[in-house]
């Protein structure tokens, strides 16, 4: 071969190398933009589906909270009899029992709200035990104890709740 026809092969093949690279570039984009646009829908479809159940979550777990918050707890938890630690246990039934039917909710939130709900029921337990060791002998003193304790500070349900609206709001951004 000659430097002409060396020359003459360049010059054919350079165009369908060009060609071919700038074809391949634009299958490769045109793919790309496929496989987000897919999966923009996909998630779109899901979002559908799932918000609702989210959002259910989100109401049931507010609900529980709000259930368990003190000033709520000891006036719709009325004493069965005279003794203070019975009363103090069915107090800390009450939460159990609530927290076990919902559960199943911790599935649908992000873990630090779950987090967050876990310790308000836990703080809760623990004033409803400090209250119980003081020297009331009455389900009815328990209760004004209780109740005293969470005029004092910031109920552990409501800093709860809190964090529990600001999730939701965030859902929508």
């Amino acid at each position: 071969m000659s430097g002409d026809q060396i020359l003459q092969l360049f010059a054919y093949l350079l165009p369908a190398v060009v060609t071919g690279a700038v074809a391949f570039y634009f299958f490769r984009l045109h793919t790309r933009n496929e496989d987000g646009r897919r999966r923009f829908l996909l998630h779109k479809d899901s979002q559908k589906e799932t918000l609702p159940i989210r959002l259910q979550a989100y109401e049931r777990m507010a609900l529980f909270l709000e259930r368990i918050a003190l000033n709520s707890l000891v006036v719709r938890v009325a004493p069965k009899g005279k003794n203070k630690s019975d009363y103090e246990n069915l107090l800390i039934k009450q939460i159990e029992t609530e927290f076990e039917h919902n559960l199943s909710q911790q599935i649908y939130m992000s873990d630090s709200c779950w987090n967050i709900i876990k310790t308000a029921k836990n703080t809760t337990i623990q004033i409803i035990r400090s209250a119980g060791m003081s020297e009331t002998d009455s389900p009815d003193k328990l209760r004004e104890d209780i109740l005293n304790q969470t005029m004092e500070k910031e109920s552990p349900s409501n800093a709860a709740l809190a964090f529990v609206k600001k999730e939701v709001t965030d859902l929508w951004k």
